[in-house]
């Protein structure tokens, strides 16, 4: 079978030994007699998962000792959406909105207060990152999307502001060094740079928990999950093993830090091409370009049926656009190797010649 090179926005391309290591676990973990997925998350090898994947999270990004704690929850960052508002909003929030998921953010956190829109790239079509906002001061916390998937722009920045400042971190985190203590709360999908579908992680400051009036779902409440160590139900076994085994790999390569490197090589090389080649246009602003998703389009619609074909012939998969944008959308995970991208930029400079 061909391996396929996989710029799917997610669920996200892995690294080969942890897809064989996660397969090897399906039909037996670790001489266990048992499948991962037929043991009991109480037992005394899946709690020794769970307690080295949280492990993992602080280590890579630098919080262990302080005061940080790590959850692996369901339902995605959308849940999220919901259980931030939920955990946190008593007066009003703060909401900078650079896309659809920004906006679904807001959408949720409005059932629990007051929500302040503090500045939105809307205008020119979500192909930036709002700059020159003044952020309210009183403020419960301040919430932005750290990478836009869908529109391909990405803070470069952390703003600056006395309020807590939660993130949703669900398509870049662990792909770049960051001033991780800089966030309060931090969450992120799995499936989108950590593992497969299925696991939300969380990562959050404890003395920001237990402020608000209302009462809270015990499914609903961090600090119900904090006091369960991530267990209060029954986890995502196999989704939580296959990010601990992800977390494993991206410790091995280096960390945090090595990988940024490669990140940024790969990024470089495609958006390199997209500006050089007249056939191929950027979608986002130049200086809030996304590492991780490239969004471009065609300059002559004309040739699509084409370059499709072309770049489906060179075994790219995962290239269109998100319906709401269209063109194309190169998602570079960490996984992503920089051979990938060259195979893509072999085939738009390929376009360029034989247009």
């Amino acid at each position: 079978m061909m391996k396929m090179h996989n710029f799917s926005a997610g669920p996200c391309i892995l690294p080969a030994e942890v897809m064989k290591k996660a397969a090897q676990a399906v039909v037996e973990l670790d001489g266990s007699g048992l499948s991962l997925i037929e043991i009991s998350h109480r037992s005394v090898e899946f709690v020794a998962i769970m307690e080295k994947a949280r492990s993992l999270v602080l280590e890579l990004m630098d919080l262990k000792g302080k005061g940080y704690e790590v959850l692996f929850m369901q339902g995605g960052a959308s849940m999220e959406f919901l259980r931030v508002a939920y955990n946190l909003l008593e007066n009003e929030a703060g909401y900078i909105n650079t896309g659809t998921w920004s906006t679904k953010a807001i959408k949720e956190a409005r059932l629990f207060g007051k929500v302040a829109e503090v500045a939105s790239s809307e205008a020119d079509g979500f192909r930036s990152v709002p700059k020159g906002y003044t952020i309210p001061e009183g403020l419960d916390y301040l919430h932005l999307t750290t990478n836009n998937t869908i529109f391909g722009t990405q803070f470069k920045a952390i703003p600056q502001t006395d309020a807590p400042l939660v993130a949703d971190m669900s398509s870049d985190i662990f792909s770049r060094n960051f001033a991780y203590d800089a966030f309060d709360l931090i969450y992120a999908g799995a499936q989108k740079n950590m593992g497969p579908a299925g696991t939300t992680v969380v990562i959050v400051k404890g003395e920001l928990l237990g402020k608000v009036s209302r009462k809270i779902p015990s499914m609903l409440d961090y600090s119900v999950h904090l006091s369960k160590d991530s267990m209060f139900n029954t986890p995502p076994v196999f989704a939580v093993y296959t990010s601990m085994l992800n977390l494993e790999w991206l410790k091995e390569q280096g960390g945090i830090g090595a990988i940024e490197e490669v990140n940024e090589k790969k990024a470089k090389l495609l958006y390199s091409e997209i500006d050089l080649n007249p056939l191929f246009e950027g979608f986002a602003a130049k200086e809030d370009r996304s590492s991780m998703n490239a969004t471009f389009t065609l300059t002559k619609p004309e040739l699509k049926e084409k370059f499709d074909s072309m770049w489906r012939a060179a075994g790219i998969n995962g290239l269109n656009g998100h319906r709401s944008v269209g063109g194309y959308r190169a998602s570079m995970y960490n996984a992503l190797s920089l051979e990938s991208v060259g195979v893509l930029v072999d085939v738009m400079s390929d376009l360029e010649r034989n247009a």
